[in-house]
């Protein structure tokens, strides 16, 4: 059972998670936090569920994760000025809240892989994915939903990556708690560097993605591309190199070749 109380104590922020709600099971928390705007207002919000019955990952692809082990929580933004033009690096901001947050706690060494996703050993321990709403031209409400892998030992199924968790790198249980409040206390200081010093998080971000200058195949809208991982500009966007021309990708899903 989360203890509510012991992830408070822990918690070093002063918007992120002060509002905090928990819940048993819901539908999807993205989806909960995103579509009832008349409930959920205050930029900032943390929704943490046990369990989702409709939790997926990108791509629409399913979220599987055990009840009672791990940690399925979604964050709202709401401020304007995180929601301009450098909204897609909100993905990097909580790639790397995470991967900081397990290296802090447990000496544990983390990878990032383009776009979202936050490897140990090359298997993943944990994912991300940004949905919005717009008024217009302009997105007005945005959730950040992570999923961590933290006690489960067993995962049932086939995978593009290999799962793991932090219990079975450790070799132990952790709290909940305590790598919920670290990736929160994170997640705050990153995402004032959105707007104040966006370089700063993206170099942070490449040193931990070592598929940079590696050959690569890119799944992107149903066709395949294949070349170089040139970089990632400055708006997060992948710069795919093939023989003497670049692109930029803003999705995909990426295999080193």
């Amino acid at each position: 059972m989360f203890d509510i109380e012991k992830f408070d104590i822990k918690l070093d922020t002063d918007i992120i998670g002060r509002h905090f709600i928990y819940a048993e099971e819901v539908s999807s928390t993205n989806v909960e936090l995103l579509n009832n705007r008349d409930v959920y207002i205050s930029h900032g919000t943390v929704l943490l569920a046990e369990n989702q019955t409709k939790g997926k990952g990108r791509i629409a692809k399913k979220w599987y994760s055990a009840r009672n082990m791990n940690l399925t929580f979604s964050i709202l933004v709401t401020e304007s000025k995180f929601l301009g033009r450098k909204v897609n690096l909100l993905n990097y901001v909580a790639s790397l809240a995470v991967a900081l947050s397990i290296e802090n706690l447990y000496q544990l060494h983390t990878e990032l892989k383009w776009p979202n996703d936050v490897l140990i050993r090359g298997k993943k321990v944990a994912g991300i994915l940004i949905e919005s709403t717009s008024q217009g031209s302009n997105i007005d409400r945005l959730v950040m939903g992570i999923g961590i892998n933290v006690n489960q030992a067993l995962f049932q199924g086939s995978f593009m990556v290999e799962p793991t968790s932090i219990k079975i790198e450790l070799g132990h249980t952790v709290e909940r708690e305590k790598i919920l409040s670290e990736v929160l206390n994170n997640l705050e200081g990153l995402f004032e560097n959105v707007v104040s010093s966006p370089n700063i998080m993206l170099n942070e971000w490449r040193e931990r993605c070592r598929m940079i200058g590696d050959r690569i195949t890119v799944v992107n809208d149903g066709k395949t591309k294949k070349g170089v991982f040139e970089d990632i500009d400055d708006n997060g966007f992948l710069v795919l190199r093939s023989g003497d021309k670049t692109e930029t990708l803003h999705f995909g899903e990426l295999s080193i070749r």
